[in-house]
Formats: structure tokens, C-alpha cells, sequence
């Protein structure tokens, strides 16, 4: 028979399972937006009384807010740089979350306290460190929750905080890295067939690799066309799409007729 820690173990775990899912079907609906931002509006959407959020990154040994759903975020981001020392600071350099309820009276960042909240009116804040597979070891970034209401975070607002800085973050990772790809394999596509298009320049014109090249690109920009799409062509047809030039060196379309 289960015991009544034993039951609200198993309605912990899944309320934990729920907020997993929910986290992660929210964050495909937002994959228009940039993967940084949307971990961070996210971290407000689904925390109560989270007012604004960011995502600090560290790197070469500056810090620098690259997402934020907010100006008060970047305020509040900007006195933690600024005075060296703050949540996020020291979440990201010894990856751990932190939650201070009363930054008014914050002993372990007390110049930071005072003037965040005189600054910018923060109470409470939740810091996280954002977890990635593979990538920069150099670059880490850490999510920055802020509040202007004293003790606002609890133990469920920490731990959904801590799903985001996880899940969420491994999942905008996968979708820049998806991103990348498709990227990569759009400049392979385009290679291949501007490639293809010189190829056909060369034969057919009997010039050499970088004349072909030439050829495409003041093709394009005669065209105002990609030069991608002016490969295709080539590609296809054969014929250059050059503007013809009348004996003045203007096109024969602006002739006046005599």
C-alpha cells in the first residue's frame, strides 16, 4: 500500500512530468522568434510573477546581455556588470541558481541589492545557469528572472525556472543547430548550382573558371537577382540573361527612334 509520502511523490513527479511537456510544446510554438529570447519570454509566461527576463553570456571574459524581454531587464543586467557581482554573475561562473527574496537587504550582494532596487525597483530575482551539449566550452549564458514584488519566487517557480534554463535551453540549442544546417545545406545547393551554371558558361563561351564567375555576377546585378536564381537559369536555358547595349552604351530599349 503506498504511503502518503509515497503518493505525493508520484503527484510531484508528475506535475514535474506536465511542466516538462508544457515547457517544451511552448517553446515550438515560439521558434519564429530568436531561441535566446524565447527561453527567456517563456521564463515569464510561465512564472507567475516574473516581470521581466534575459540571458546573460559570458565570454572572453566580458559579460553582455543577448536577449531580454524587457529594458528593465537590461537595466537590471547592466548594474550586475557594472559592480561586478550579482546572481547571474555568479550563477553563470559556479553554475548554480540562486534566489535572493529581499535584494533591499541582500547581504551577499549588497551593492548590487541597493542599487537595483533603487535603480530599477527589483525585489527578487531567480539566476540560472543555461545548460548546452557540445559548442563554445568558452561561451556560457545564464537566465536572469527579475521581480519588483519582495519573496516573489517559491519552490515551484524555481523549479519550473530550472526546467527552462535546462530543457528549454537545450531545445533553442537544437533549434539553432537545425538552423545551421538548413543554412548549410541551402549554401551546398547554391554552390552546386552556381557551380553547374559555370560549367555551361565555360563550354558554351569557351572562357575560363573566373570569367564564367564574372559573368554570373554581372549578370545579377544587372538583374538585381540572386545570384542563385541566375545560375538556375543558366542551368536550365544555357543563355546568360545580359541586357543587350546599343552603339552609345546605352540598352537598346532606351533608343529613342529617330
Amino acid at each position: 500500500m503506498a504511503s502518503e509520502n509515497d503518493t505525493t511523490t508520484v503527484s510531484d513527479l508528475g506535475r514535474v512530468a506536465d511542466q516538462f511537456r508544457e515547457i517544451g510544446d511552448h517553446l515550438r510554438k515560439m521558434t519564429h522568434r530568436d531561441p535566446l529570447e524565447a527561453v527567456a519570454r517563456m521564463a515569464v509566461e510561465l512564472i507567475d510573477r516574473a516581470e521581466w527576463a534575459s540571458i546573460t553570456r559570458f565570454a572572453d571574459g566580458e559579460f553582455e546581455t543577448v536577449a531580454l524581454t524587457d529594458e528593465k531587464a537590461c537595466e537590471a543586467d547592466a548594474i550586475q556588470y557594472a559592480v561586478g557581482s550579482g546572481p547571474c554573475l555568479d550563477a553563470i561562473i559556479q553554475d548554480a541558481v540562486y534566489r535572493p527574496n529581499d535584494l533591499r537587504r541582500c547581504e551577499q550582494w549588497p551593492e548590487f541589492g541597493r542599487r537595483v532596487y533603487a535603480e530599477v525597483g527589483v525585489e527578487s530575482m531567480l539566476s540560472y545557469r543555461l545548460l548546452k551539449e557540445g559548442g563554445d566550452d568558452d561561451v556560457i549564458e545564464g537566465l536572469n528572472i527579475y521581480s519588483r514584488t519582495r519573496a516573489a519566487f517559491d519552490d515551484d517557480d524555481v523549479l519550473v525556472g530550472l526546467m527552462i534554463a535546462t530543457h528549454g535551453a537545450l531545445a533553442a540549442q537544437s533549434i539553432v543547430n537545425a538552423r545551421k544546417v538548413e543554412n548549410l545545406q541551402k549554401a551546398l545547393i547554391s554552390n552546386r548550382e552556381i557551380g553547374t551554371a559555370m560549367g555551361v558558361l565555360m563550354s558554351r563561351h569557351n572562357v575560363t573558371r573566373e570569367q564564367a564567375f564574372d559573368l554570373l555576377r554581372i549578370a545579377s546585378q544587372n538583374s538585381n537577382r540572386k545570384l542563385r536564381d541566375v545560375a538556375v537559369d543558366v542551368a536550365e536555358t544555357g543563355a546568360l540573361p545580359l541586357p543587350s547595349r546599343g552603339a552609345d552604351g546605352n540598352d537598346g530599349s532606351d533608343r529613342r527612334q529617330a
